[in-house]
Parts: structure tokens; sequence; C-alpha cells
């Protein structure tokens, strides 16, 4: 049988020869090729307007309540020169797809029914960038605990009126935590917040009233209606709308859907609220994702605080072994409520957005209570197991067995249902990626919906690295955790860097094995990533007096142990989380204090100079870039005894990230082109980065066969595949006539003409395998100018040999890489078998090997590919070493008997 289908499962239609598809639980292109994505969150910058970081208080409230901001020029400037940058940067990592993350305030945040139009036809604009530097994209409706206003990101200042809140006073009654307001409304000092402090909002009142609310309306606050519609309708069929609005405008652009736009995320890491919650007089037993820190009231407390009732509260702390109770805390609103006051809306009618509350709502008032949920003069919860049950069955015969509600399944699937019909009907062909809670298995979806177009989407992060901000010698089996894998945590624990690296990569396996519940398709992991502000922020500088500067090893060590757990047998495709073109140190990623950026303006090379990163001096690049460009904060925040920063550091910059001189003190950007500042590509795609080569690492683009087995040593700069090759795996070799079945006439062997047969592809990256004159001033010392013959290597069957060759065109026709950038690669290759070449960049190898005939046994073949002369290390590297990695460096060619 075909490995791929003759016509499209969704439409019928003969697929045209860019087609993804999702069979065999695996991507797949026209060819019959096995297809890993690569890519990024592009972009944290997204979840706001320009210019407004969360922790920027001034107009805040006020911009709210006159419709918000327009969201162009989020991700990306399409007029300074900058995209191109940023996008080519990106590409010469290696990555090849894009999720891209809008939010719905961005779409509709004028009020509802009104679209921002003029966004969105900058979002088709940065699209076709995209496309033209040969990027894949799936779109991300991005949301963090709902809202801005409540914290987080996602849905627009009206969502929170409609629902009768008014966000003014979550501080108050901590029903949220607000980066601007933290840690209290009228003293706020944003910097200190805790790291993931916005997390623990999935916990608190407003936000689990409004996803109860969006979810699970209907059941559960029946009294809530606007314009004769219950409010789960009403936020649902808004936000469904505007994004098929969004739909509508790339198809009728013409040439981004499945060029380039390939398919659609669901809504990012949604909340269940209330929904199944046993005993509103309890925390939950299962934390989930829902973190305990600071301040942490059950939800009966909360209900008391949303009403300006005095509580005394759990107090939670967070160390490396995970939350421990702190004490007692008393939160005092004082009479502060966060039910919007009558007078607001006359009539019934909201004065600005129109709509008509129903009669049963009564503005001012907890709407649980008015459902009978707990009474406000006296606090008392008469129904603490009101969300566990669906109404309807309530009053059932006592005889009869009450099924508790499933979240999942009751009320997030027909949610999905009717998104995914929503946007199939503007895109055909669109590959769903169904992302359920975080952690959570999806449910069978039926198969009209799936309609043979789809991937499992999930998240994984290393929690404990991700909250404590340090790499630590021991970790848990998380996901094993939450699956009931275990009976105590210690049986989760985890000891030793070898032990978490396993540990990790079993977690993900576990999550891939949740995607045949949906049916034989592939798993995307739509977020990994780890934050670059560990240990107290030191590879900025900031403590031990400068020592650690541009130390990232740290970090280096955890993302590669994250990304390393989707490879080896996993093969899993990924976007790590997140790219931010204004990323700086002392705000990171202009969120929450979240810093996870691969890449920050406060890690460019100053120009001129030996030092290889810039601080945060007055003549930094950043500092420079920004200077006739950027939108400078009026205030001043120490970050701690650590360190500071100086008086008017942009709060958030629009700025091409071409470095400037290092004498350019009024910061006139050079009219040279945008890759003219730059030696090499190795100088470009390592200027900035951090950990850049954890991530951008070796792997099979497209094979012909299945990879089992992926595997990259940083440490050596050694990358080994095995490949197992079925005879239906035989690649079409017409990508004209992709839709015809695979026949024995069409078999191809390693004797087909050069490059008439499509080839397994694996992308080298640069900043691995460089050749020295590549990495130019920026390399250590002289002895890796070298070029032995072969490498260290061992394998275990006599390896076939070819020579590279310089003549294959690249691997698309993208701008990348530069003409001016010089991009040579130094590497040697053992095949198992076949014959292989690189491109003329130098970043793509392809490999032919033979293909099994009708009814022989699959075959498996191996390649290593391993730098000549050792991996590369830098001068700044060399600096950062310990004195026995020094000496063990220097003594590496010498044999100790």
């Amino acid at each position: 049988m075909p490995k791929i289908p003759a016509v499209s499962p969704a439409t019928g239609e003969c697929p045209p020869p860019n087609f993804v598809h999702t069979v065999d639980g695996n991507f797949v292109d026209s060819h019959g090729r096995t297809i890993l994505f690569r890519g990024v969150n592009f972009s944290g910058s997204t979840k706001a307007p320009e210019g407004e970081a969360s922790h920027l208080l001034d107009g805040f409230w006020e911009s709210a309540e006159a419709g918000g901001n327009s969201f162009v020029d989020r991700p990306l400037n399409l007029d300074d020169g900058s995209a191109d940058v940023h996008l080519a940067r990106l590409r010469g990592w290696g990555f090849n797809i894009l999720r891209y993350a809008l939010t719905w305030e961005g779409l509709e945040h004028g009020g509802p029914g009104v679209y921002d139009d003029d966004f969105m036809n900058y979002t088709i604009r940065v699209l076709r960038k995209c496309k033209e530097y040969g990027f894949k994209v799936y779109i991300d409706p991005h949301q963090d605990t709902w809202s801005r206003y409540c914290g987080g990101s996602g849905a627009p200042y009206w969502t929170l009126a409609a629902c009768g809140m008014n966000p003014l006073n979550f501080t108050a009654t901590q029903s949220a935590i607000l980066h601007n307001e933290y840690p209290l409304a009228h003293q706020p000092d944003p910097a200190s917040i805790p790291a993931m402090t916005w997390s623990t909002n999935y916990g608190r009142l407003a936000i689990q009233t409004v996803f109860t609310l969006f979810f699970a309306g209907r059941d559960f606050a029946p009294n809530c209606t606007l314009d004769g519609c219950n409010i789960q309708d009403y936020l649902q069929s808004h936000y469904i709308e505007a994004f098929g609005r969004l739909a509508d405008k790339i198809r009728d652009a013409g040439d981004l859907l499945d060029e380039c736009v390939i398919g659609w995320d669901s809504l990012n890491e949604p909340s269940e609220g209330f929904v199944g919650y046993p005993d509103l007089n309890s925390l939950p037993a299962k934390q989930g994702s829902t973190l305990k820190r600071g301040p942490t009231p059950t939800p009966a407390q909360s209900l008391r605080l949303g009403m300006g009732q005095a509580q005394t509260v759990e107090n939670w702390a967070f160390n490396a072994f995970g939350p421990k109770r702190a004490g007692l805390v008393t939160i005092d609103p004082k009479g502060q409520t966060i039910w919007l006051d009558p007078s607001t809306e006359r009539d019934g009618v909201h004065p600005r957005y129109g709509w008509r509350r129903g009669p049963d709502w009564q503005l001012g008032v907890d709407i649980w209570a008015q459902h009978g949920v707990w009474d406000i003069e006296t606090g008392y919860v008469m129904r603490p197991d009101y969300f566990r049950y669906l109404p309807a069955v309530e009053f059932a015969d006592p005889q009869d067995e009450v099924t508790e509600v499933e979240f999942v399944a009751d009320y997030w699937a027909p949610h999905w249902q009717a998104w995914a019909r929503r946007i199939r009907k503007a895109h055909p062909e669109a590959i769903h990626f169904v992302a359920p809670p975080v952690f959570a298995q999806p449910p069978p979806l039926p198969t009209e919906d799936l309609a043979g177009r789809c991937a499992y989407s999930t998240h994984f992060y290393d929690g404990l690295t991700l909250v404590t901000r340090h790499w630590n010698w021991f970790n848990a089996d998380a996901v094993g955790l939450l699956r009931g894998k275990y009976r105590t945590k210690f049986q989760a624990l985890r000891i030793g860097e070898r032990a978490i690296r396993r540990s990790l990569q079993a977690q993900l396996a576990m999550l891939k094995e949740d995607a045949p519940i949906l049916g034989a398709y592939p798993t995307m992991i739509g977020e990994i990533g780890i934050p670059f502000d560990m240990d107290g922020r030191k590879a900025y500088g900031w403590t031990d007096g400068g020592r650690y500067k541009g130390n990232f090893s740290s970090q280096q060590r955890a993302l590669d142990a994250s990304l390393n757990a989707t490879d080896g047998p996993n093969s899993l495709s990924y976007t790590i989380w997140t790219y931010c073109p204004d990323n700086i140190h002392p705000w990171g990623d202009l969120w929450n204090m979240e810093d996870l950026s691969l890449w920050s303006v406060d890690d460019l090379r100053l120009r001129g100079e030996s030092s290889m990163y810039q601080g945060n001096g007055d003549k930094s690049s950043a500092l420079l870039l920004a200077a006739h460009r950027a939108a400078r904060s009026s205030s001043t925040v120490r970050l701690g005894a650590s360190g500071g920063f100086p008086q008017g550091y942009p709060s958030q910059l629009s700025l091409a990230t071409m470095p400037l001189a290092a004498n350019d003190e009024q910061g006139g950007m050079p009219d040279t082109s945008p890759f003219s500042c730059w030696d090499s590509a190795f100088d470009f795609l390592t200027d900035g980065a951090r950990a850049v080569k954890a991530f951008s690492r070796p792997y099979p683009i497209a094979t012909v066969g299945i990879p089992t087995d992926i595997q990259f040593d940083i440490a050596k700069a050694e990358f080994r595949l095995v490949v197992r090759v079925r005879a239906e795996d035989a690649p079409v070799t017409n990508s004209a006539a992709t839709t015809r079945p695979v026949t024995p006439s069409s078999h191809s062997t390693i004797d087909d003409p050069k490059g008439e047969r499509p080839a397994t592809e694996i992308f080298l990256p640069i900043v691995h395998f460089a050749a020295d004159r590549t990495v130019g001033s920026l390399l250590d010392r002289s002895r890796y100018k070298r070029d032995p013959s072969t490498p260290d290597i061992d394998i275990d069957e006599e390896p076939v040999c070819s020579r590279s060759s310089e003549t294959l065109r690249g691997v698309s026709n993208s701008p990348y890489p530069p003409r001016t950038l010089q991009n040579a690669v130094a590497v040697a290759v053992f095949v198992s078998a076949g014959r292989w070449e690189l491109d003329g960049n130098g970043t793509t190898l392809r490999w032919w090997y033979p293909i099994p005939r009708p009814g022989e046994p699959d075959h498996e073949y191996s390649i290593i590919i391993a730098r000549r002369g050792g991996r590369i290390i830098t001068e700044e590297e060399c600096r950062h070493q310990s004195f026995w990695e020094r000496l063990c460096g220097r003594a590496s060619d010498c044999c100790i008997m």
C-alpha cells in the first residue's frame, strides 16, 4: 500500500506537491518521506501591544477601558529591516516551522464584533515574510490565565466585563495576581515578583470563574445571559468567530494556506476552572497545572474574598523539593469586590459594548451565590460539590449511579469540535493540532472532525528547572506522578544528570503514547524550553563581580537535556518556547518576568571590542539601537542586590537587530547591508543567542523510512542516526505525480541517476560544524585549525564514505543564508550503506541508500557525522572553562597508557 493517500482525506482533492500529510503516526511529505518539524514559538512578544510590557502600570487600565491598542508590529517590525534579520537567524539555526502565537485580544480588542482589520492585514504580511524564508507555520490561539487584565494574556478586556467582573479589584481581593500591581496596586514593585507566580492564577477566583463560564456556563451558570444568550455561548461564539475571520483573511490572501500555514492549534493550555472540583472547601489533592506559591486561598475563601471579606489563608513557599506550607497570612480586601457595580449598566445595558444582561443576573453579587452555591452573609458553602456533577443529574433517582463530570470529554471536546468546524470552513486542508489541557490525555474525537488531518499537540517543561531557575542534580518524573505511576513521590525521584535525561525522555515517550487515542497521527511538542535567568541572572554579569558574564553553560545543559528527550527513539517534532525580538536582561520576555527567549538584544556582541558579550551599560548595543526608535520607561526598578540597570532603560524595544560600532555614540544606523556587521554565518548565528549549541542541533529533516534512533553529543559534536526502511517506504520520484500509488516499477535503487530519487536530508548546524575559517576570530586555540583526516569514531560495521559535493542547490529557496556571510563546514561522515552529498551551503546532507524490494525484510542503516578537528570552542567558552576542562582540552591529543 502507498504510504501517502492518493487524495486528501479532508477534501477528496489531489494534494499539491508541497502538501504535508499526517499518516502512520508521522508527518509525511509528498515523496513519502518522514518529516521532522523543529521550530520555535514566534513569539512571546505577541502577548501585548508594542510598548505595553506586563510590568508597566501607567495608562494600563485607561487604555483597557478605551478599547485597547492595536497589536500591529507584534512580533515583527516589517518596515525597519529587522524582520529579515530575525527570520534569517531562525532559519540559520535550522528551524523549519513556527508556532505563530496570536491572541483573541489582538483580533477583537475594541469590543464584541469589532475586529481589528489592520492587525489581520499586518498578520498576512508577516506570514508572507515567513513563507519567503521557507517556514511552515501553525497558528497558536494563545492564552495564559485568560487575559492580560487578570495577570496573563489572551482575551480582550471586555470579556471580563461581560462576566460581570471589575478587574480593578483583582489585586485587592487576590482574585488574580497582576505583574504591574504586584504586590500592592498602590505600591507596585513588579521586579520583586517570584518566578512563575502568574501561573498561580489558574487557582484563583477570577480565572476559575471565567473558564467555568466559558466552557460550562450553560450547566453551572444558567442565569448568566447576555442578549438572550448564555455566557458560555456568548464567549465561545465570539472567540471562535474572531479567529474564523482571521482564517478567512488568510484564505483570501491566496498564497498562504498549505504552502505556509499548514494548520491550527486549539486554545493554548485551557483550564477547567471550577469544573470537576470535588470540594470547594479544600485545595485540590492533585496539584496539576496549578502552582501553590504565596498566599493560596481555597475556592471557598476565594469566594468570600471576592465579596470583600477578609480571610486568613495558607501561605506556600517553593524550593527545590517542591511546594511547602509556610504558615498563614491574612488578606483583607477592605470591602472591595470583584463584581461590577450595578450602576455601570443602566437598565441592564452596557453603555459601551451594548449588550443587555438577563434579568436573573444581578450585578454586584457573586454569581455563584446567585446560583445557590454559598451564602454571602454567613460565608457558608452550602453546596461544596456543586461543580462535581452535572446539574441535570443532581435530582436523579437516589438508586441511580451519579456520574461525575469529566471536563475534557464533557466540555473541552464539544468546544474543540465547534472550533475545528469553523476553522475547516476557511481552511479545508488544515492540520488540527489537538491540544487538551496540559498533561491531560485527549478524548476520542469524531473522525469526521479530524478528517485525517490531525496531530496531537502537547506541552512539556522540566518543571523543577522552570520554577527554581536552577539546573538541579536531582529531578522527578512529573508525568508519571500525575498519571498515578507511583505510590509515593520518592519513587519518582531521579538523581544525577544521566538519570534525569533518561527520565525526561521517558516522560515524552509517555506523552507520545497518547496520540493513538486520536488515531494514527503524529505528535507535536508545542512548547518546550528552559529559563535563561538562572542562578540569580549570573550569566548577565550581575553577580560575583561579573565573573560569569556570558556563561550559559548551565542553561545549555538544561536545554540539551530537554531537547535530547525529543530525540532518541522518540523522534518528536517540537516548537521551543520562545523567540522574542525585544527580550532584555532586566525584564526578560517583557511578560511576568519570564525569560525563555533563545535570543536577547542584550547578548549582542559589541563591535570593535574583544568581549563576546556586552553588559547593561550605556554603550550596550541594546541602548544604541534603541536610542532613536524605542519607547523608554520613566521608572527605575532595582533588581535586588545582585545588580541594577541604568535610568531610562527601554521597557519595550522596536528595533533592527544589527549591532553598531562601539564608538557610534548617537546610535545612528549605518547605511549598509543588514548582514554587513557580521563576518560569517557563525558570527551571525551566535551573536545574541543563549545556549545556542543546545537548540541549533542536527536532525533528519526528511527521512526515507522511519528514524528509530537520533543521538547528538554536544561535547563531541557528533551526530548519529539509525533509520529503518521498509519496501513501502520507496519514495515517489516525481513530485507532480505524488498521488499515484507506489508500484514495483517505481522502485528506486542505489544505482538510480544522481539526484533523481528523493534522499534523506539531515540538517547540519553551522554552530557545531563550521570550518575554522568560518568561525574566524571567535575560535579559541590554533590547534582547532588542523583538519585531521578522520575523527575518533567507532562504528559497528564497515563504513562506506562518499566525497562531499558543493554542486547541489540548497534545501529551500529562502533568502538564507545571506550571500555576504561566509558559510563552510568541516565534517567527517560515515554511513553503513549508500552515498551522501552536501548541498552548496553545507548545511544539508543528502543520503541515498538501497530500498528493500517488495517481499524483502526491512533494512536498517546508520550514519555518523562529526566535526573534523573536534567540537568548536570559542574564546568565550574557554574563559568559562574550569581548570580541569582546560587541562583536558589541551591534553586531548595525548594517550595515557
